[in-house]
């Protein structure tokens, strides 16, 4: 299996994409200004204290205050509640970290109120990010995650991933890290450190901890509260950190600035590996270019079609995800009803863990599949679910087929269901139900790239439109896009984009900024 990255940077947002064999398995897209990822860590005040939900609700700067839960104060909170006093109380000599000292363990029948009161000062880090009317989910017991190795101060413990199975390989690693590991310092060994040496783990562990020096050195100076202490990286570093392969062929990226990042980033982690970093720098949307925004358009919305005319329908409420596995037109096969539903009924657990990674959908997902009658079937249908979840990153659960012939599912929720919208608005009538002429939309193109080079004085522009609008803007020998450029100059480019609707248009400079052309006149 070969795996491709392609990072589609915008103004104002971004968006990636993993392909496995061509084929979208993952996306993922939020604004640039975006500052509320999972992983940040503030220094904020305690709002209010809820004894009924043994809870306490924080201020980190998000219109709906953010939760924290007694059990998530951390086994270590008093430790970081100490040190945390000793940092702030100098600001102008940091309290060295090798000096603090760890104290008694929280107990796990307790109540926040005995540890949290209103104005107080917490180092918290978010653990999920907001969903519909929540705020954001936090913890008190920090973590920096690296490409090999989770650091966890005022830990002790060196814990292995349960996925390293060899018994040699987990207390091999464990030595290792014992070896050079100071007082003060938990430790998660990630499974893609098996096999490596000393020296590369002690690499990455002295780079942890520089982050989290440096993490409560602005905790020291921090005099507004809340205050963000440390950001985790951008999308695009955080999403090979965790998915970085030795498959991987390439990585698209079509912004230099973010293309430097990341290559710096396999620089530290695989310099043999650099050479699969590429600048993207063709006409052609880069989605559209790598087939992406076909597949975002037939693998989101509430239908998704599979193979040989089945498909599903997905629904999302606010408890749950609820999925309808349906045959459609199928053709019964010659072995029957049973071994039809079977093959329509493995079909659909491959499309849905994919859809799973793709919506990145969490919490409880109940599947209503086609019945069969026999055991064994309901056995492999359950099986094969099973392996296809291999290969999901988040922690998920899977119980068997229920006597209704219902599938129970939960998988790990820290950010809200991805959703693309696929439904295209008429970009003439905006929904009112009547446009103008189609067949005048060319005129109207051309008065808009009469009033660009005549009247804003733009020479050099792009002009991005609906794929067949392309082919007829560019058919015969003498096309319309050749007349415009001898009447206009050369500076006029026609691309298709597939992701714009049949009538929409849109302009960009010769810096790639858009230029907004719309008026009220076009509706």
């Amino acid at each position: 299996m070969t795996s491709e990255v392609i990072i589609d940077v915008r103004e104002k947002e971004i968006s990636i994409a993993l392909l496995e064999d061509k084929e979208l398995v993952e996306y993922q897209n939020e604004p640039r200004e975006a500052s509320f990822s999972v992983g940040n860590i503030y220094v904020a005040k305690v709002k209010k204290i809820m004894p009924g939900l043994n809870a306490s609700f924080v201020d980190v700067g998000y219109e709906k205050d953010a939760f924290l839960h007694y059990l998530d104060l951390g086994l270590q909170y008093s430790s970081y509640e100490k040190y945390l006093k000793q940092v702030e109380s100098d600001r102008r000599t940091l309290y060295p970290f090798n000096k603090a000292s760890r104290l008694p363990d929280l107990p796990k029948e307790g109540s926040v109120s005995s540890y949290l009161t209103v104005g107080h000062n917490a180092l918290v880090q978010i653990v999920k990010e907001p969903i519909s009317t929540k705020g954001p989910r936090l913890t008190c017991e920090l973590s920096f995650a690296g490409r090999y190795l989770v650091l966890m101060p005022f830990g002790e413990k060196v814990n292995v991933s349960s996925k390293i199975k060899s018994g040699e390989e987990r207390a091999r690693l464990k030595q290792l890290i014992m070896s050079f590991k100071p007082k003060n310092y938990g430790v998660i060994v990630r499974t893609v450190a098996e096999g490596l040496r000393l020296e590369e783990l002690r690499e990455e562990f002295e780079l942890l901890r520089k982050r989290w020096e440096d993490t409560i050195t602005r905790a020291q100076k921090a005099t507004t509260y809340p205050h963000l202490v440390y950001e985790e990286t951008s999308r695009a570093v955080a999403l090979l950190r965790d998915l970085f392969n030795p498959t991987y062929e390439n990585i698209y990226i079509n912004d230099k600035d973010v293309y430097e990042e990341v290559r710096q980033y396999v620089q530290q982690i695989a310099p043999d590996r650099i050479g699969i970093v590429k600048l993207y720098t063709g006409k052609v949307p880069i989605f559209d270019n790598f087939n992406v925004t076909k597949q975002l358009k037939s693998g989101f919305g509430k239908t998704v079609n599979y193979k040989h005319g089945a498909y599903l329908i997905i629904e999302h409420t606010e408890a749950m995800h609820v999925v309808d596995v349906n045959s459609g037109n199928r053709a019964r096969g010659v072995n029957g009803q049973e071994a039809n539903a079977l093959d329509v009924n493995l079909g659909a657990a491959d499309e849905l863990a994919r859809q799973l990674r793709l919506r990145d959908m969490g919490g409880i997902i109940i599947v209503d599949f086609i019945d069969m009658n026999l055991a064994e079937d309901r056995q492999m249908l359950y099986e094969r679910m099973c392996k296809n979840m291999q290969k999901d990153r988040a922690r998920h659960n899977i119980l068997p087929l229920s006597k209704f012939g219902l599938m129970q599912i939960t998988r790990q929720r820290v950010r809200p269901a991805m959703n693309v919208r696929v439904e295209e608005t008429c970009p003439t009538c905006f929904g009112k139900g009547t446009i103008k002429p189609s067949i005048l939309f060319t005129d109207l193109l051309e008065q808009k790239i009469s009033y660009l080079v005549n009247k804003v004085g733009e020479k050099r522009f792009t002009l991005y439109v609906h794929p067949f609008v392309a082919a007829y803007i560019n058919k015969g020998f003498i096309s319309l896009r050749r007349r415009w450029q001898i009447r206009y100059g050369f500076g006029v480019k026609v691309i298709a984009s597939q992701e714009l609707a049949f009538l929409e248009y849109r302009f960009y400079n010769k810096d790639g900024e858009f230029i907004d052309m719309k008026q009220d006149s076009d509706e």
